[in-house]
């Protein structure tokens, strides 16, 4: 089973809550099937698509660093970034945590995307305009785009993932969800991208029928 989400603000990417936690859980989604997780990550202040699954292969091969399939993230940035800070993002020269990133796909949107608003809104400055970029990366180091925004002199004010592959997050509301099949999930992703963890999917045996 396989289950697009659109994770909203406040919720974390799991479905058990911590003690004391001021964050939402996916617990709290109704009507979701037993038996599934998260197939990926994404911070409870993050909004947007997340892959839940109750195949253990599928979902361990999607969180495997090696597997670099792409995912697309719109971020509301500090600020105006100009043709040098794109570069920055695209170049794969940002270090963290002492490593290069990989270079990434990144452009500035000329319009606001079409998103619902936020619940708890970005803070405001009067003086610091406010600017949406597309970026599509290949790894999924933590905190990652908003890390990498920074370090490019736009700090990240609100994150949403809309595609994970050609997977879309579409006309999804914030806690709506809807299935797909292992076989969209597999061509929208790529076999290769699955393959790159753990190498191709040995062939299931046959039964000679008698």
């Amino acid at each position: 089973m396989f289950i697009l989400l659109n994770k909203p603000y406040g919720m974390m990417s799991q479905f058990t809550r911590p003690a004391g936690s001021r964050w939402q859980s996916l617990g709290d989604i109704p009507g979701i099937p037993s038996g599934v997780y998260a197939a990926g990550r994404l911070d409870a202040d993050s909004e947007g698509l997340l892959l839940l699954t109750d195949d253990m292969e599928t979902r361990h091969r999607l969180m495997d660093p090696q597997s670099r399939h792409p995912r697309t993230y719109l971020a509301q940035v500090e600020g105006t970034p100009d043709s040098r800070a794109i570069r920055a993002l695209e170049s794969g020269t940002i270090v963290l945590d002492g490593k290069c990133l990989m270079p990434a796909s990144a452009r500035s949107l000329a319009t606001d995307p079409p998103l619902p608003p936020r619940p708890v809104p970005v803070r405001y400055r009067a003086n610091i305009p406010t600017a949406w970029i597309e970026l599509t990366l290949t790894e999924g180091r933590n905190r990652q785009v908003r890390r990498m925004t920074a370090a490019a002199g736009h700090p990240t004010l609100r994150l949403v993932r809309t595609a994970i592959g050609s997977l879309k997050l579409g006309d999804l509301s914030p806690g709506a969800w809807r299935e797909v099949s292992r076989h969209e999930v597999i061509s929208s992703l790529g076999e290769r991208a699955l393959e790159a963890a753990w190498g191709p999917r040995a062939p299931r045996a046959r039964r000679d029928k008698r």
